[in-house]
């Protein structure tokens, strides 16, 4: 009896940060202890995968598409917009026009990047 309320004042003792570290220590450590085996069984076969393959397939062709396009037409107007601007605000239509460059190039090399990886996987 002695024993439980020595380890539970000590407990108490704890600060905030200290008792949820010691908790989540606790729940790891008993995780591990008690694993299960699990068997997938065709998972790389199953409608879900080859559909959603197909879907992110499908949306990484049309962003390398759209985006561009998408830039260009924003870039045009930024120029238009920046040319009836005065000075103070050329800056700003300067760093939008550079914001849209930017973010067509990520977009293209971010859908290539995942086109790639995901045609390793067909």
């Amino acid at each position: 009896m002695k024993t439980k309320n020595l380890i539970f004042t000590g407990f108490k003792k704890l600060t905030l940060k200290k008792r949820y570290l010691v908790s989540l220590l606790t729940s790891a450590f008993f995780m591990l202890c008690v694993s299960l085996p699990v068997y997938a069984s065709d998972v790389a076969n199953s409608k879900l995968v080859k559909g959603t393959e197909k879907l992110i397939g499908d949306v990484t062709t049309w962003l390398m598409v759209l985006a561009p396009i998408v830039a260009g037409l924003l870039i045009i107007y930024f120029c238009i917009r920046r040319s009836a601007a005065d000075e103070m605000d050329q800056k700003k239509w300067n760093t939008r026009i550079i914001a849209a460059v930017v973010s067509c190039i990520g977009a293209v090399l971010g859908s290539a990047t995942l086109n790639l990886i995901i045609g390793y996987y067909k």
